[in-house]
């Protein structure tokens, strides 16, 4: 792997992570040396990426994401399929949730940003066989989605009106 290539990838695996990534865990993912990886980091910063230090490893700091609720509806076997929607538009799925008439809202932290998270969260539906939220009420249900900017996440609105699985957004 080219040196920029794995530099993009470093920010890449940093912006998708929630919690700090250490020098040794990245070392160990694009299989350099831990000084390989402080020299990339270093550089990155000097290309004026926000890149954090600390005692548990680096984060970026991008500008605040943007945030919408996305009201939704499919079925069981489209539930990777509306995930990987909003992926590919380039939002990142924070939650899900559902207001049910009894308990009230019932939510859950999701943090999906890849494809190969998606495919993570759909097996283990699958191998623990667990019944997703969304079948409490019915089907619908709500996603918070972070993107970089307005637009991204107009165009993630787009893309799931247009696969009929988009009820409302707010």
């Amino acid at each position: 792997m080219k040196k920029q290539q794995r530099q993009e990838d470093i920010v890449k695996t940093l912006r998708s992570s929630r919690e700090p990534v250490s020098g040794a865990a990245l070392s160990e993912i694009f299989k350099v040396s831990r000084q390989s990886i402080v020299q990339d980091i270093a550089l990155l910063k000097a290309a004026h990426y926000n890149i954090i230090s600390t005692n548990k490893g680096y984060i970026i700091v991008d500008p605040p994401p943007k945030e919408k609720i996305f009201k939704v509806y499919h079925s069981h076997e489209e539930i990777a399929d509306e995930l990987y929607t909003i992926i590919d538009a380039g939002g990142f799925v924070k939650d899900v949730f559902v207001i049910h008439d009894i308990y009230g809202k019932i939510q859950v932290n999701l943090f999906l940003a890849t494809r190969k998270d998606v495919d993570n969260f759909v097996t283990g539906l699958e191998e623990k066989k667990t019944s997703p939220l969304m079948k409490l009420t019915g089907k619908f249900h709500y996603h918070t989605v972070e993107a970089a900017t307005a637009e991204i996440l107009l165009a993630v609105e787009k893309s799931l009106q247009e696969k009929g699985y988009l009820i409302a957004a707010g």
